[in-house]
């Protein structure tokens, strides 16, 4: 005899076939991963902040991981309503992930936020290509899923606001990786103090 899936229960909500009710929470899935991991890795830079800057980058990132973890809840239970048992367990994180752990340790503000500013990137273009995949079956979700992006796309502009220029080029523009993006971020701020220095030099002339 078959072994009964405690998976999927044999129901979704009103208006649509279990299948597509499953289907919107199985994309949903994918979604807790990401905002686990995200909340994971916010809170791993919170930690590992240091520099001049230290208490108000990791005063800053406080407010938006408890943000995060509120979506989480969100979705695992948007996915329990859905009929569709949510996974927040760190094996399913790893096994399904299609990306690779944050890799800045400690380093100063403007490196953690140049290498967070990539991390949100990924996380915000997944979250939109969800929403479209789920905006013409379930505009519940899809609601769920606006309000989550119009958040993280608020706080990665006040990250960027650290790392941005006066003509709005970002530090960290050309970079790929979260390493690179810290080390752009830490060049420039370099750059900025040795300018300031030489200034300050002339001008004691």
């Amino acid at each position: 005899m078959a072994k009964k899936s405690s998976k999927n229960a044999t129901y979704t909500v009103p208006g649509l076939t279990t299948e597509q009710g499953h289907a919107v929470a199985d994309i949903l899935q994918q979604r807790l991963n990401a905002l686990n991991d995200l909340q994971l890795t916010l809170k791993h830079a919170h930690w590992n902040v240091v520099g001049p800057n230290f208490i108000s980058v990791h005063e800053m990132l406080d407010p938006q991981i408890e943000e995060v973890r509120g979506y989480v809840d969100e979705v695992a239970e948007r996915m329990a309503t859905m009929g569709v048992s949510p996974n927040g367990l760190p094996g399913t994180i790893v096994a399904e992930r299609t990306w690779d752990d944050y890799d800045v340790m400690r380093a100063s503000g403007v490196e953690h936020l140049a290498a967070l500013d990539l991390v949100y990137d990924g996380v915000i273009q997944d979250h939109r290509a969800a929403l479209a995949e789920v905006s013409d079956v379930d505009p519940i979700t899809e609601d769920m899923l606006i309000a989550q992006v119009r958040g993280l796309e608020l706080f990665q502009w006040f990250m960027r606001s650290h790392i941005e220029n006066d003509s709005g080029v970002l530090q960290n523009s050309s970079a790929r990786t979260e390493k690179a993006a810290a080390k752009a971020a830490k060049s420039a701020k370099n750059g900025k103090a040795k300018k300031s220095a030489s200034a300050k030099a002339k001008s004691s002339k």
